[in-house]
C-alpha cells in the first residue's frame, strides 16, 4: 500500500466514526423521548411468565384428554341420534294411522306406509294440494271421505304445527268402520226407543181416530142439516190431519238421517225464519226480534231439517209467551266440543232461542226432549225429540236453560262447515 493510500483510508475511517458517533447520539435522544412518552400513553403489559417443558407437556396432555373426551361424547350423541332415527322410522312404519309431513311450501317431504296405501300412490315429494284433491268434505268437520277403487272410506284428519313454523305433521285415521259403527248404534238407539214408545203409540193414535170414526159416522145421519154436516165432516177432517202429521213427526223421529246437505250461509236461514214467524209473534202480541253475527259463517248439511228444527224450537217459544212478552232469535259464532279424532275444539255457531215466557219447571226438563212427552193439548211430542234428532245428525245437540217464571232458552250448536276459515279467524280473534 502506498503513502498516499494510507492517508486516504485514516481520512475515511475519521469521517465513518464521526457519522457513526453523531447518528448514536441522535438516535438515542429519540429512543429516550420515546420511552419517557409511551408509558403515559400506553402502558405495556407485564411480560408473561415463560412457561418451562414440563408445563407445556402438561397443558398438551389437559388439551388431549380434553379432545378425546369431545369425541367420544360425539360419537355417543351421533349413536343415540342414529338409533332414534331407527326407532322413528319404525314407528311411523307400524301406526295404523297415515302420516305426512309437509314442508313450507306444501310438499310433502315424509310419509309413512299407511298414508300412502289410503291414497294407492306415493306421496313423497308431491304437492299436498294436488293430492288433497281427492279428499271431500262430509257434515262433520275434520272428516272427509276417500273414493278410491269403486270404494269410499271416511277419513279423520288432524293437523299440527312444529314449533319452528318450517313444518306440519298431518294425520289420516281411517275411520270408516268407526263411521258404520256410530251410524248403527245411533240407529238401534231410535229403534230401542221406537220401542219404548209403542204403548205411548197406541194411545197417541186411537184417541183422535176414534174420534174421527165418531164424526164420520155422524155423516150418516139423515137428520143432519148442511150446516151440521158440514161443522162435522171439518172435525172429523183436524183429526185426521193430526193423525197424518202425527204420523210424519214419527217417520222422521225413526228415520233420523239428513238428505240433500248443501252449504248455505247461517244468516240467510234466520233471515228465512224471522220473515216466517214474525207474523205469528206479532199475531199473539209479541216483541220478535232476530240478531245474526256471524257473517258470512257458513253450514253444511240439510237446510230444510235444520229450518224445521228451529222453527219448532220458535213456534214453541211463541206459544210458551203470553201477549205483551218478547221472542228472540240469536245467531252468533263459538266453538263446539273438540271431535275425538282431531283433538281440537272446532268452530262452529250457536242458535240461541230466547223467550219470556212462564219457563220450564226443573222436574219436567229431563223429559222435554222424549219421544210423545208434551204439555200442549194438541201437542204430538215428537217435535223436540225429532230437533234434537236433526241437530245431533249435524255434529251439534240442543240445550235447555230455565227456570219457572223465567222463560226458557234454547241453544242449537252447530258445527261450520268444513273450510268456514272465516269463522275460525273470527272465534280466535273474539
Amino acid at each position: 500500500m502506498t503513502a498516499l493510500s494510507v492517508a486516504r483510508h485514516k481520512r475515511d475511517g475519521r469521517k465513518s466514526g464521526i457519522f457513526c458517533r453523531l447518528f448514536a447520539g441522535y438516535h438515542g435522544r429519540v429512543s429516550a423521548t420515546v420511552t419517557a412518552v409511551k408509558p403515559a400513553i400506553d402502558p405495556a403489559p407485564p411480560p408473561a411468565p415463560a412457561l418451562d417443558a414440563a408445563q407445556l407437556a402438561e397443558a398438551f396432555a389437559l388439551f388431549s384428554r380434553a379432545s378425546e373426551e369431545l369425541s367420544t361424547a360425539y360419537n355417543a350423541l351421533q349413536g343415540q341420534v342414529a338409533q332414534l332415527t331407527e326407532r322413528l322410522t319404525m314407528l311411523m312404519g307400524a301406526l295404523p294411522a297415515g302420516v305426512v309431513v309437509l314442508d313450507r311450501s306444501g310438499r310433502v317431504v315424509q310419509v309413512n306406509r299407511a298414508a300412502e296405501a289410503l291414497f294407492g300412490a306415493e306421496l313423497a315429494g308431491r304437492d299436498w294440494d294436488e293430492v288433497g284433491r281427492a279428499l271431500q268434505a262430509t257434515e262433520t268437520p275434520g272428516e272427509l271421505t276417500l273414493a278410491r277403487s269403486g270404494e269410499t272410506s271416511r277419513i279423520a284428519l288432524s293437523e299440527t304445527a312444529l314449533e319452528s313454523g318450517d313444518e306440519r305433521i298431518l294425520l289420516l285415521h281411517d275411520i270408516t268402520d268407526t263411521h258404520q259403527m256410530r251410524l248403527t248404534a245411533e240407529r238401534n238407539e231410535r229403534l230401542a226407543a221406537m220401542g219404548e214408545m209403542v204403548a205411548g203409540l197406541a194411545h197417541q193414535l186411537r184417541t183422535p181416530l176414534a174420534a174421527a170414526l165418531l164424526y164420520t159416522g155422524n155423516l150418516r145421519q139423515a137428520e143432519l142439516g148442511a150446516a151440521e154436516r158440514a161443522k162435522v165432516a171439518d172435525r172429523a177432517i183436524e183429526r185426521l190431519r193430526y193423525l197424518e202429521r202425527l204420523i210424519r213427526d214419527m217417520l222422521l223421529f225413526a228415520r233420523g238421517d239428513s238428505l240433500g246437505r248443501q252449504r248455505f250461509g247461517a244468516c240467510e236461514l234466520a233471515a228465512e225464519l224471522a220473515h216466517t214467524l214474525e207474523p205469528l209473534a206479532r199475531a199473539r202480541q209479541l216483541d220478535f226480534q232476530c240478531v245474526c253475527d256471524c257473517g258470512d259463517a257458513a253450514l253444511h248439511g240439510d237446510r230444510k231439517a235444520l229450518a224445521g228444527a228451529l222453527t219448532n224450537l220458535l213456534e214453541n217459544a211463541i206459544q210458551a209467551t203470553e201477549a205483551g212478552g218478547s221472542v228472540s232469535l240469536r245467531v252468533e259464532l263459538d266453538a263446539v266440543a273438540s271431535d275425538a279424532a282431531t283433538a281440537a275444539a272446532q268452530p262452529g255457531l250457536r242458535f240461541i232461542v230466547r223467550d219470556s215466557g212462564r219457563g220450564v219447571p226443573p222436574e219436567l226438563q229431563s223429559r222435554l226432549f222424549d219421544p210423545f212427552f208434551t204439555t200442549r193439548a194438541d201437542g204430538t211430542g215428537l217435535g223436540l225429540a225429532i230437533a234434537r234428532g236433526v241437530a245431533r245428525g249435524h255434529g251439534g245437540d240442543i240445550t235447555l236453560r230455565s227456570a219457572p217464571g223465567q222463560g226458557a232458552i234454547f241453544t242449537l250448536a252447530l258445527p261450520l262447515a268444513a273450510g268456514g276459515e272465516a269463522g275460525a279467524e273470527a272465534i280466535h280473534q273474539s
